[in-house]
């Protein structure tokens, strides 16, 4: 069983005003400061962009998929070839997470058990079973950084007794994934739906199991905005304060500027490149649908406060009409410029922390900045 690398994660300053604050994860491959955004590289790569932008980002951490990079290529290409960081070329920090999501998201091909999971793949059918051993596995086949164990995420709505059982299995095979961990970085996953005794009951217990890091698991799956906003609010204060905080899958900017105020040191979602793909971009000024015929002849760059590759180089009106003809490098252009806004976003919190107006920065940012539609 792996002992806890205590410097593992750093905290260099709280805010005077919230409960922000900026830490410093170490991993053998990259040093990653907090708050910090993670693209999405699901099956290996960042949809549209290749590692170089990536880096030129200043990005230094992914997230990839264990379910889908088990499916496809499978584990055994990624084992012959030395670890997924060889295999898709990419020298940064990389964490996986365990597929529990899947086992939410494609309920009607599961079946949940004691011992583990029961799914049929979403390729070709076939069946296939996941044990919390198996998973931690896998990922140290893959020689993630960052692994997260099975975990059993329900419906936001479910009743008492489902988030119960959710509850249970997730603690119970936390604990077993932990007695077969033998390298890199396992985090506990809380759940516990929107049930506050059950999210307290889940940490309690994972907690106890002394892991580097702790995720929220179980957010933005369908809930109202205010009861997703409450959970946000309440979980992070159950969770130690020398560990860093990671909330799942939630990637809206008001909601990751919340979560931040709150306390909450890693995000990730595939916002802002799958937005990027459907002509949705992100700017200082608010959110810009390229396609819209306003824009057929604004020559004007997509953010004036923005230093991007497009936004430097291109204007709104050749982005419209790149995106009008699907052209390939619409896709990319677009990628760059949403992942460039994400990355200011917890830079330019990190920054408001560490110089005491983060507080006032947030408030504003958090009532002026529009809903997404």
């Amino acid at each position: 069983m792996k002992t806890v690398k205590t410097d593992f994660f750093r905290l260099i300053r709280k805010d005077g005003k919230s409960k922000a604050r900026v830490g410093l994860i170490e991993t053998e491959r990259a040093i990653i400061y907090t708050p910090t955004f993670m693209p999405v590289g699901t099956i290996g790569t960042v949809k549209a962009v290749d590692w170089k932008i990536i880096k030129s980002l200043g990005y230094n951490i992914i997230l990839g998929n264990t379910y889908h990079l088990y499916l496809r290529p499978g584990i055994e290409v990624i084992r012959e070839v030395g670890g997924l960081h060889r295999f898709i070329g990419w020298n940064k920090a990389i964490l996986t997470d365990s597929g529990g999501f899947q086992v939410y998201s494609l309920s009607n091909m599961v079946k949940i058990k004691d011992d583990g999971v029961e799914f049929r793949s979403h390729i070709d059918g076939s069946y296939h079973f996941f044990t919390p051993e198996r998973i931690v596995e896998i990922q140290e086949i893959f020689d993630s950084d960052i692994m997260m164990p099975l975990d059993w995420c329900c419906r936001w709505d479910a009743d008492t007794r489902e988030i119960e059982e959710s509850v249970k299995l997730t603690v119970e095979w936390a604990k077993r994934s932990k007695k077969v961990w033998s390298k890199n970085y396992l985090f506990g996953i809380i759940q516990g739906g929107m049930d506050k005794r059950m999210r307290e009951a889940c940490a309690q217990q994972l907690i106890d199991l002394d892991l580097p890091g702790y995720a929220i698991g179980g957010i933005s799956v369908g809930e109202p905005k205010g009861l997703m906003w409450e959970m946000i609010e309440f979980v992070p204060e159950l969770l130690p304060a020398k560990k860093p905080r990671y909330l799942m899958g939630v990637g809206k900017p008001e909601d990751i500027v919340f979560g931040i105020m709150n306390g909450i040191d890693m995000f990730d979602c595939v916002l802002p490149t799958r937005c990027a793909r459907n002509g949705l971009l992100f700017t200082s000024e608010g959110k810009v649908k390229i396609k819209n015929s306003r824009y057929e002849k604004d020559e004007s760059p997509l953010d004036p406060n923005c230093n991007c590759y497009a936004c430097r180089n291109f204007s709104k009106a050749y982005l419209r009409h790149l995106f009008h003809n699907e052209e390939l490098l619409s896709y990319t252009l677009n990628t760059i410029h949403n992942l460039t806004f994400f990355k200011n976003l917890v830079d330019t919190a990190r920054e408001k922390i560490l110089d005491g107006t983060f507080y006032e920065w947030a408030s504003r940012f958090i009532r002026e900045y529009p809903e997404l539609e």
